[in-house]
C-alpha cells in the first residue's frame, strides 16, 4: 500500500507564503500521478494541482484559482511532493490533502486511490 503524509500547514496572513510537503512511502512502484486537493468547511473537495510521478516529464496541472500563485513540484529520489503557495488569499484556507492515483485522470477526487490525513492551512485577512 501507498502511504502519504502531509506537513507544513499553519497560519499565514493574506499575501504571505506557505510550503506544504507530502512524503510518499510503503510501495516500490510509485503512483503515476500525485496531486493536492483542498476542502474548506462545508464545501466539496476541490482540485488544486497535480504532477506526473511515474513518468519523467514532470508535467503539472493547476486549477484556475491557483494558477500563477501555487507551484507543485516533485523529488522522486526523496519520495516527496511539495506545494509552494504564494500570494495567499483568505479563500485559500482549507484542509489540504495529498493524493496518489493511476494517472488516467487528474482533477477529480475519484481519480485517486491513496490519500494523506490532511494539513490545515489558515489565511487571515
Amino acid at each position: 500500500q501507498v502511504q502519504l503524509v502531509e506537513s507544513g500547514g499553519g497560519l499565514v496572513q493574506a499575501g504571505g507564503s506557505l510550503k506544504l510537503s507530502c512524503a510518499v512511502s510503503g510501495r516500490t512502484i510509485s503512483p503515476y500521478t500525485m496531486a493536492w486537493f483542498r476542502q474548506a468547511s462545508g464545501k466539496e473537495r476541490e482540485f488544486v494541482a497535480a504532477i506526473s510521478w511515474g513518468r519523467t516529464d514532470g508535467k503539472a496541472y493547476y486549477a484556475d484559482a491557483v494558477k500563477g500563485r501555487f507551484t507543485i513540484s516533485r523529488d522522486n529520489a526523496k519520495n516527496t511532493m511539495t506545494l509552494q503557495m504564494n500570494s495567499l488569499k483568505p479563500e485559500d484556507a482549507a484542509v489540504y490533502y495529498c493524493a496518489g492515483g493511476s494517472g488516467w485522470g487528474v482533477s477529480r477526487p475519484n481519480d485517486y486511490a491513496y490519500w494523506g490525513q490532511g494539513t490545515q492551512v489558515t489565511v487571515s485577512s
